[in-house]
């Protein structure tokens, strides 16, 4: 019952937080420079003021800001997001388009993050001083270090262009088509198509930008598990299971690494936020059809009512994974009271 009303507050102040992103984000957009009638009108069109009245009474431009923000509002409980002005197609179709491609990538990304992030957090931890401590701990800092559109063009310049090991940008090889749209996700349509061969080229093509995205993430994790992997190491339990003679990896296993994924576990949901968000750069550099190169694309073109779009799917994604991780707390540690 406890976990259920938990819930329950977390539902709804989710969506007090998304009415509030809503309106910061209609105001803020709204005070950017520039005029979406010139960026979306050729200068032919321009120069007519009858079609510039009717582009601007069809996207609501021409009434009162405060009368659009409540139109705005009164459409978004009706999940009406709105039409795109750059497509002429509705924002949450636009957003049903392009969301499955970047959370194909992001789920690929985070599962690389958090199992090698953790296996070489573990390893530093417990090789504590040695090289191959060093050696993790030098890989952790050049993963949040390195730019990320910097490191995206390295890969793609010598693991694709010079080696030719993986495949370039795209989600599949031109010898492929796309597999039906059931999921959206490249790899499971092509599964449920029975086509091996266009899932091996959808899984290899998600290779190089999930590693580039995962390297950030993956550097924070490992930085994370050791600090609190070496921190539970010490503290007096650890110590007395120690001296009742249990070592190695049973020691780890069963007693420490339980108390230590607690905040790990808070680094990969708000890695995993971020990643859902879309990498804007990545995105256009692999080419890769996602929310990220959708709100480059809507930001270009003055797109109102799809950078709102993007900016509250991109709170709600955050807004559902604290929820999950909290939940989660209690499951690693049945200490944790969800009240």
């Amino acid at each position: 019952m406890d976990r259920l009303k938990f819930i329950a507050k977390r539902l709804a102040f989710t969506l007090v937080m998304l009415l509030g992103v809503a309106t910061i984000v209609f105001v803020l957009t709204k005070m950017v420079p520039g005029d979406p009638v010139t960026a979306n009108l050729s200068q032919r069109a321009l120069n007519d003021p009858e079609i510039v009245a009717a582009f601007r009474a069809k996207y609501g431009l021409d009434k009162p800001l405060i009368v659009q923000y409540f139109m705005y509002i009164r459409n978004l409980f009706r999940l009406d997001l709105g039409t795109s002005i750059r497509t002429n197609k509705t924002v949450l179709w636009e957003l049903g388009r392009c969301f499955p491609a970047t959370a194909e990538l992001a789920i690929f990304s985070i599962i690389l993050a958090a199992v090698f992030g953790i296996f070489f957090g573990i390893i530093s931890a417990v090789k504590r001083n040695s090289i191959i401590d060093q050696i993790v701990r030098a890989i952790s800092v050049f993963g949040v270090s390195i730019p990320g559109f910097w490191f995206a063009l390295l890969v793609l310049y010598f693991l694709y262009y010079k080696l030719m090991l993986f495949p370039g940008p795209g989600r599949l090889s031109t010898a492929f088509s796309a597999p039906a749209a059931v999921t959206g996700f490249y790899t499971i349509d092509s599964l449920l198509e029975g086509n091996i061969p266009k899932f091996m080229n959808a899984m290899s093509h998600l290779i190089l930008p999930g590693f580039v995205l995962a390297a950030f993430t993956m550097g924070l994790i490992t930085r994370t598990t050791r600090s609190n992997l070496l921190d539970v190491m010490s503290t007096d339990y650890i110590r007395t299971a120690r001296a009742k003679g249990m070592k190695g990896k049973r020691l780890i296993w069963r007693h420490a690494l339980g108390n230590a994924l607690i905040p790990v576990l808070t680094v990969i949901g708000l890695g995993f936020g971020n990643l859902l968000g879309g990498m804007v750069l990545i995105e256009t550099i692999f080419n890769w059809p996602g929310v990220g190169q959708f709100a480059y694309n809507s930001v270009k073109a003055l797109d109102y009512p799809s950078i709102i779009g993007v900016s509250l799917l991109i709170a709600l994604n955050y807004m559902i994974i604290n929820t999950v991780v909290d939940i989660l707390y209690g499951v690693i540690d049945p200490r944790v009271r969800t009240r």
